[in-house]
């Protein structure tokens, strides 16, 4: 959320003074106050917003820990388990040592034997030194793991082939090189891999990798790192379309955006673009890419023929909304937006907001109960019918009674964010009656950690590719 941080037009206009306010009719008097405390709810709320972002709890995610909440939502909750005490702690001059867990032994791993290369160190007994063979006798042996690093490094494939000529025909005879990833590169697929995974997944720019590869003795120029770049992304496409292709064909789906920087311009500015990541019912995933926010790029990357009683599960934005409705898909809303409206307003009126959030609550941690025993199916649209929907029906009959009095300004931070679950109803219930829909676009969200980590590093032929 950004704020615009200047004044609200009413503070700039001149004070009212005591001589000029008799000249005013109750009307204006009436319009006067409420514009006032209007701008003192959005100034208030801009102040919490800034205080949280310093201080406070960014999350909006609530467990329901007060009777009096579930009471009022009219659901039973399993006990939560007690808390294990402290582990003892020991007392050495001056120094407080924590006693170790029951069971605590140094030899067990806590790494993948199968994947980690372990070094074995022998470290010598001094007193067998001093003792002849017959004298002792090894009845087993203790071993401590410690986890230890070296600098990474590159190594050269060196493939000698033996050129033989035949005596009897004087032919030549050579045998080929294996042929690589890229036809007629240099680099081998390992080194590939793990250029595309230290830019992508750890978010190491050509340019870093370049200094690093100058540092282990490698002398390639930085032009060859991106062309070798651009090639990989060229090899990968055909992979790419191929699980786009699956996802479009998925009954349910889920979509986002997000901002990325990418293209000038201007000079020193870069263009803002978006990525639209989709991800389908095997749990694969596509970032598609889109100049701008436009609508047309939901209908162009997610087509016109969508299969058979299909799902799109989204945000708000009313470009879902309508490419669904032209279409004939089901649009099912996410629960953690609708949340974060909620939260984003809590500021303002706490006591109606937790209420709120309580509720919201009450449907994760049914939720919850389906992760935790791996329902699905019948089984698990049976819970969701079941300990779910009654709380759903709760809530909209709660927000519908708070319209009805109107105990809240109409432009109220509140009195919005009910008003964006109100209009959503129809998608936020679609989850309750399909077991395949998830609560959420969290599993969208998650995949999306990667862009804002790497945004500073985005290049704009990598991004177009």
């Amino acid at each position: 959320m950004k704020y615009n941080l200047s004044m609200p037009p009413a503070l700039h206009s001149a004070p009212l003074k005591p001589a000029t306010a008799p000249a005013l009719t109750p009307a204006q008097l009436v319009d006067l106050v409420g514009k006032l405390e209007r701008d003192n709810i959005d100034l208030r709320r801009q102040l919490a917003w800034f205080q949280r972002q310093i201080f406070g709890q960014k999350s909006e995610k609530r467990h329901l820990e007060s009777e009096s909440v579930q009471g009022i939502l009219g659901v039973g909750f399993e006990a939560v388990p007690e808390t294990p005490l402290p582990a003892k702690k020991t007392g050495v001059a001056g120094y407080e040592r924590q006693a170790k867990p029951a069971g605590a032994d140094e030899s067990s791993l806590f790494f993948d034997e199968g994947r980690v290369p372990v070094e074995v160190i022998a470290v010598p007994n001094p007193e067998m030194a001093q003792l002849a063979p017959d004298q002792y006798e090894v009845i087993g042996e203790k071993v401590t793991h410690r986890l230890a690093q070296r600098p990474g490094s590159y190594v050269v494939l060196k493939y000698v082939r033996p050129l033989i000529k035949r005596k009897d025909t004087q032919a030549l005879s050579c045998p080929s090189a294996p042929a690589g990833v890229i036809e007629g590169s240099r680099a081998e697929v390992s080194f590939v891999v793990g250029m595309v995974i230290d830019k992508f997944d750890y978010h190491l720019p050509l340019y870093r990798q370049h200094r690093r590869l100058a540092d282990a003795g490698i002398k390639v120029s930085r032009a060859w790192l991106t062309q070798l770049m651009q090639s990989t992304v060229a090899l990968l496409e055909p992979i790419y379309e191929a699980q786009l292709d699956s996802i479009r064909a998925s009954r349910v789906k889920a979509m986002d955006e997000t901002p990325i920087k990418a293209g000038r311009a201007g000079p020193g500015k870069m263009k803002t673009t978006y990525f639209w990541p989709i991800y389908g019912e095997r749990d694969e995933i596509c970032f598609t890419h889109s100049p701008s926010r436009a609508g047309q790029h939901v209908r162009d990357m997610l087509g016109l023929s969508p299969p058979e009683d299909g799902v799109l599960l989204s945000d708000g934005y009313a470009a879902y909304a309508s490419y669904a409705k032209q279409v004939g898909l089901t649009h099912a809303q996410c629960w953690a937006h609708a949340r974060r409206e909620v939260y984003e307003a809590r500021d303002i009126e706490p006591a109606p907001a937790d209420t709120a959030l309580a509720y919201i609550a009450a449907l994760y941690d049914a939720e919850a109960h389906i992760r935790n025993n791996e329902l699905s199916g019948a089984a698990k649209r049976a819970w969701r019918q079941a300990q779910a929907k009654p709380v759903a029906q709760r809530l909209f009959k709660w927000i519908d009674k708070h319209f009805e009095a109107q105990g809240f300004l109409p432009s109220s931070p509140f009195t919005k964010a009910l008003n964006y679950i109100r209009e959503r109803r129809a998608g936020l219930e679609v989850y309750l009656d399909d077991p395949d829909v998830a609560i959420d676009t969290n599993h969208l969200e998650r995949a999306l950690r990667v862009v804002p980590m790497g945004r500073n590093y985005a290049r704009f032929k990598v991004m177009q590719s």
